[in-house]
């Protein structure tokens, strides 16, 4: 199979190529490396460096190489920048989505577009949410996550095309970038690795489905292997408190800190936890990768980095 995988420089987006490439598929990794890392780009894949917002450019690169299936993890990813710079969201996670399913449906190639659980939901969610809840967005970063499965879905209808999107639950695992707008699991690591203070937003309370990136990475595997067309989660279904969660990275790091205590930022959620049923049913998903385990692992690896 000849696989796109725009983001393939980025955290989740690399363990996806790796996932294709470690059964024997092509690879061709899209990004413009704004966010992400050549290094990043495992080998054996090729890299054509572009933004997925250039559509133009993006065409050309599909054209090209001929997918079968294209991942779409390119995007802008943290809630509090949309806040502050809603454009950037647009660009990328609209016009970008759109250029994606558009040139890979041209290709006549699948999609499976990595979109959000939680901040796509809202505030008023039950919890776990299914799919079958309408989305009522707190940040344009939901919003725009929205608008991009609108596209996505619209093109499966209108060209027949199976394309499937993926809601995310809160992604934890080797490669997220530590630095600036990150992922809490990694933010939290590097500061305990080296003895920085640490700052829980909701005073510790709010809580998240925290899901390993290789149970994600597997999830587009298995949509590749099969003709699923539709929307479906993937997370646990399990709330867990980020104070919980700190409590578990200093059991991993054998040291304890009292964080400070703030209150949520603008547009951030209380309360998030979805239900992947449906992807279990349909496409045989679920997670496996315990989050103790999945915390231990993921700390050893920072640790590991910062010693190199």
């Amino acid at each position: 199979m000849k696989v796109v995988v725009t983001g393939g420089a980025g955290f989740i987006g690399s363990h996806v190529s790796d996932a294709f490439l470690e059964r024997g598929d092509e690879v061709l990794v899209v990004d413009d490396l704004s966010s992400g890392s050549r290094d990043q780009v495992p080998d054996g894949a090729d890299l054509a460096q572009l933004d997925i917002a250039q559509g133009k450019e993006l065409k050309r690169a599909l054209a090209g190489f001929g997918p079968d299936f294209v991942c779409h993890l390119a995007a802008q990813s943290s809630v509090t920048v949309s806040v502050t710079e809603p454009e950037r969201d647009f660009a990328s996670n609209v016009r970008g989505t759109f250029n994606v399913v558009r040139a890979a449906t041209e290709s006549g190639a699948r999609v499976a577009f990595a979109s959000t659980g939680g901040a796509l939901y809202g505030e008023e969610a039950p919890i776990p949410t299914p799919e079958a809840y309408v989305p009522k967005p707190l940040a344009p970063y939901g919003a725009s996550k929205l608008a991009g499965e609108a596209f996505i879905s619209t093109w499966e209808r209108f060209h027949g095309i199976a394309h499937t999107v993926l809601r995310l639950g809160n992604v934890y695992g080797p490669r997220q970038n530590p630095h600036g707008e990150a992922g809490v699991v990694a933010i939290f690591s590097e500061r305990l690795i080296r003895d920085q203070p640490l700052v829980l937003y909701g005073h510790g309370k709010p809580t998240r489905d925290y899901v390993h990136v290789r149970d994600i990475a597997r999830a587009f595997v298995q949509v590749a292997d099969t003709e699923t067309a539709g929307t479906f989660n993937l997370g646990w279904g399990r709330e867990v408190a980020v104070l919980e969660l700190l409590e578990l990275l200093q059991r991993a790091a054998g040291k304890q800190t009292e964080p400070q205590l703030k209150p949520l930022r603008p547009g951030e959620l209380t309360r998030s936890a979805i239900d992947a049923a449906a992807a279990a049913d349909t496409f045989g998903w679920r997670p496996e990768i315990e989050l103790e385990a999945g915390l231990a692992e993921t700390f050893r690896w920072y640790a590991s980095k910062t010693a190199d």
